[in-house]
């Protein structure tokens, strides 16, 4: 999967994505569903998400061999970012923090399965040949 390919799909899915989380408030008024800086993380979690993508595109397509490593760091680059951007954001407000991390954690899983998706569909294509 190219990064032309790769982007057009990712930006589907996240507007997809996006549409759940407009839809949420709505379809339930009475429950606090959504952190109060809810679309900071979801920016934040979609823009590292495609930045380790690009990473571990680039890191398999230098060397093929080595490609496991390059998703692999990528991965645990994420993680940390996040963990970062986690322990910032709890720093800094005064929220309940089941909110946030239920929030943090569902889009984080769901952007890195689509990651992980995609890696795997460049590895299989890479097999093939």
């Amino acid at each position: 999967m190219s990064i032309l390919k790769f982007t057009l799909y990712y930006l589907v899915y996240s507007l997809l994505l996006a549409g759940v989380a407009f839809a949420l408030p709505v379809l339930f008024p009475a429950v606090p569903l959504l952190a109060k800086k809810f679309w900071l993380l979801f920016g934040f979690t979609g823009g590292l998400t495609y930045i380790a993508y690009i990473m571990a595109y680039l890191g398999i397509k230098m060397d093929p061999e080595t490609g496991i490593m390059a998703i692999m760091g990528s991965i645990v680059l994420k993680m940390i970012f996040s963990m970062a951007f986690v322990l910032i954001y709890s720093l800094n407000t005064k929220e309940k923090g089941l909110v946030f991390a239920l929030n943090f954690f569902s889009l984080y899983l769901l952007f890195s399965f689509f990651e992980i998706y995609s890696l795997l569909c460049n590895l299989r294509h890479q097999n093939n040949k």
